[in-house]
């Protein structure tokens, strides 16, 4: 789950970054309205957490401009921007949610859950497929009814790759999902990532399109 963080406050960026990450989350943080713009604008994110008094271009601004050009990427307000007004001026920007500084980070992680569910037109959280059944609440998967122990990398691409059965995902993609901007890749990791899938589940889960990506067939 790739996801937006557009925080000018180094300290409460890092500190959100940091408590994200173990949640299956890839992190990518800008700290300007216009870098964040552009961001938004040319790559493909899940969700993107976004302040408002933002140097360069006010977070307002940014979701103006987003919604303008149908772009439909769930955006959460994060501001100290209290006032009712703030609150309606923001949501009536875009935002498809808000919440105020100082806030609680079992919070902001259940409100990005639920965004996400909202995104994905799933009620359910739980993805099933086969005997495999992924909970991305939990942070669980079962196979045949028993607990599969998977890495965080593992978790995410297994989790990108059953939510969009029947497509092929490219390897930028994908590589975009697992790594943030600040990791770095070894040409190879995906690939070792999508052998450990297959000798922990059945070979023929994720299908190899040469020169492409990879997929799992849709049911």
């Amino acid at each position: 789950m790739r996801l937006l963080l557009v925080e000018d406050d180094g300290a409460l960026g890092e500190g959100i970054r940091t408590a994200l990450k173990p949640e299956g989350y890839t992190v990518d943080w800008l700290q300007d309205g216009a870098s964040a713009l552009h961001a938004l604008s040319h790559e493909d994110f899940d969700v993107a957490v976004l302040d408002l008094g933002l140097p360069r271009l006010d977070g307002l601004e940014v979701l103006r401009r987003l919604r303008a050009a149908a772009n439909p990427v769930p955006v959460l307000v994060l501001t100290a921007r209290d006032a009712t007004g703030d609150r309606v001026a923001g949501l009536d920007a875009g935002a498809d949610d808000y919440l105020v500084k100082p806030f609680d980070v079992a919070e902001l992680k259940a409100r990005l859950r639920a965004l996400v569910r909202r995104s994905l037109n799933r009620p359910q959280p739980a993805l099933e497929y086969q005997d495999i059944r992924l909970d991305p609440v939990d942070q669980q998967v079962t196979y045949r009814g028993e607990a599969v122990n998977l890495s965080r990398k593992e978790f995410m691409l297994l989790h990108e790759l059953l939510a969009h059965p029947g497509r092929v995902l490219t390897r930028d993609k994908l590589q975009q999902v697992l790594y943030g901007w600040d990791e770095e890749v070894e040409s190879n990791a995906l690939e070792v990532h999508v052998h450990h899938l297959r000798r922990k589940f059945f070979p023929e889960l994720i299908r190899t399109v040469r020169g492409v990506g990879y997929l799992v067939d849709k049911l």
